[in-house]
């Protein structure tokens, strides 16, 4: 089949790699254009463009689609020169118009990291961990010009690990999109056979999956333990959880100037602990070579297995035991 396809990050690389694997004729690749990533802020290409320039395909970077402007126009006219069968869309980054939704001749059809219409939007992975979901999948949709509103063509279902973080979610999802486009587009025929069959979603279960900010990794230690295990996993490996640690002997005092320095520690990863605290939420009860339980809302605890210091990499439990940079009784924030 002749297919254009749009995307950016490894989730959408994995995609296009299954399609090239597939055999289909990919005319032209889309993605955003070259960020500055790294320590040295050096301009890199997406995980689409590297793979798309590795198997010699045309790559396109255009900053919009839209008829409002000229360059939008231009990669219109672009796209109708292609003449392809299908767009295929995933996590591309930028929206598409309704002029480009119906270039090409099967319309443009989108791989999305849920079970719609639960988890519309930008983060679905991370939402659903964030949620409690116990499980959540793969759709193929037929776009439309609402955000992730389309018809329902196919669905693939993923159960959701007690352990699972955004990172291991991520690649198992990743993969289970690369074989749902490719069993959606196996034939011309088999296409047409998904389309006559399109559902469409309920809007009464519909559910927005809003962008991640970093603000909102930051520990509540008043929330229980299980529900920052949760946050702790959702948000691995970006923003990472944060709190703060204040140094000094005086580090629960409520006076500033009697806190010491403080020291802003990512958490890497904890686990939910069968033993409960009265005492405050935040408060180090203990440390050990199991790691640090923090006293947590509702008497829970949490058992925190890996910090990373300012300027340090990530510590696991038995290295913060060594280093011996807190202590009971200390307080998280």
């Amino acid at each position: 089949m002749k297919l254009i396809f749009a995307g950016t990050p490894e989730f959408a690389a994995t995609a296009l790699q299954a399609l090239i694997e597939a055999g289909h004729e990919i005319v032209a690749v889309y993605t955003q254009p070259d960020r500055p990533a790294g320590r040295g802020q050096k301009l890199t290409p997406s995980a689409v463009k590297s793979l798309a320039l590795h198997h010699g395909l045309p790559v396109h970077q255009p900053l919009s689609l839209k008829s409002s402007s000229e360059e939008g126009l231009a990669a219109q006219a672009q796209l109708k020169d292609y003449a392809a069968d299908v767009m295929v869309v995933a996590a591309y980054g930028l929206i598409l118009p309704k002029a480009v939704l119906d270039i090409p001749r099967f319309g443009c059809l989108n791989i999305h990291a849920s079970l719609l219409p639960r988890w519309r939007g930008a983060a679905p992975i991370h939402r659903a961990l964030l949620a409690g979901d116990v499980q959540t999948g793969i759709t193929i949709m037929q776009m439309d010009i609402g955000l992730d509103t389309g018809d329902m063509l196919y669905k693939t279902s993923c159960p959701i690990a007690a352990t699972e973080t955004s990172s291991s979610l991520h690649d198992k999802l990743a993969q289970q999109g690369g074989q749902a486009i490719t069993t959606v587009l196996a034939s011309l025929q088999t296409l047409q056979d998904y389309q006559a069959q399109r559902e469409q979603q309920d809007e009464a279960h519909a559910t927005y999956a809003q962008k991640l900010v970093k603000a909102e990794a930051q520990i509540n230690w008043l929330l229980p333990a299980s529900e920052l295990d949760r946050q702790i996993r959702a948000y691995q490996p970006w923003p990472v959880s944060f709190c703060t640690l204040y140094s000094g002997s005086d580090s629960g005092s409520s006076n500033e100037n009697n806190r010491g320095d403080a020291q802003v520690l990512r958490v890497w990863s904890a686990q939910c602990s069968d033993a409960q605290s009265e005492q405050p939420a935040g408060t180090v009860i203990q440390v050990d070579k199991h790691g640090i339980q923090v006293a947590c809302g509702n008497q829970t605890v949490l058992q925190l297995t890996s910090l990373q210091w300012p300027g340090g990499k990530p510590l696991n439990s038995v290295q913060i035991l060594q280093a011996q940079k807190i202590q009971a009784g200390q307080v998280l924030q």
